[in-house]
């Protein structure tokens, strides 16, 4: 068993499903999905909640999405011609402005937790796929061992929810967005979760 196996054993069931959604937004806001991404979303299911019924939706505008289609869609959020529709950054969200101190705040929490982006990634740290990344990996413990509850709180109520739930509110009725509107409705329900869970977790 590798030393990253061992720290994960300790994870429960249900936090090894936040994790994987965390992860799953993430690659979905990183970058366009190909089509086997596009395949495994095709094949989600969900249930008569409101995340579960953002994801059925989300699968079933997965089942009709081109791999050509959505890189299309995914330019005009996100990338555009000088700029997308949507800046998916913290410090824009908060501030109004790019590289301003929620990003300066950021890198000296994930400094703190030995965090680092990787060489090859170039977006600032507050993207909101960054974000969901990071809190996958304090959940199973993919930068050192799993953090505690009361960390990952600590984490998402400064870096997550001041801002994370009106970019999903915004994706989800985005002009451009046909496949990321579902996107958005999973992620804006994901968040609805999140904040409540962690504000009836136990001090």
């Amino acid at each position: 068993m590798s030393s990253a196996a061992a720290r994960t054993t300790d994870v429960s069931p249900e936090d090894r499903l936040r994790a994987d959604l965390y992860n799953y937004l993430g690659l979905m806001l990183a970058a366009p999905p190909d089509e086997m991404l596009l395949v495994q979303t095709a094949g989600l299911t969900g249930d008569d909640t409101p995340l579960g019924s953002a994801i059925a939706r989300l699968a079933g505008c997965a089942q009709s999405a081109k791999p050509k289609g959505v890189r299309s869609e995914f330019n005009a959020l996100f990338i555009g011609l000088g700029r997308g529709e949507l800046l998916p950054y913290a410090s824009y969200y908060l501030t109004g402005f790019l590289n301003e101190k929620p990003l300066s705040v950021l890198r000296n929490d994930l400094s703190a937790r030995r965090i680092i982006r990787a060489p090859n990634v170039y977006e600032p740290e507050d993207n909101i796929a960054t974000l969901m990344e990071v809190m996958a990996g304090l959940i199973v413990g993919r930068f050192a061992t799993p953090a505690p509850l009361a960390d990952q709180q600590v984490f998402f109520n400064r870096h997550v929810a001041p801002w994370a739930g009106h970019f999903f509110a915004d994706l989800e009725k985005a002009k451009t967005a046909i496949l990321y509107s579902a996107v958005g409705s999973v992620g804006r329900a994901f968040m609805d979760i999140e904040r409540e869970a962690f504000r009836l977790a136990p001090e």
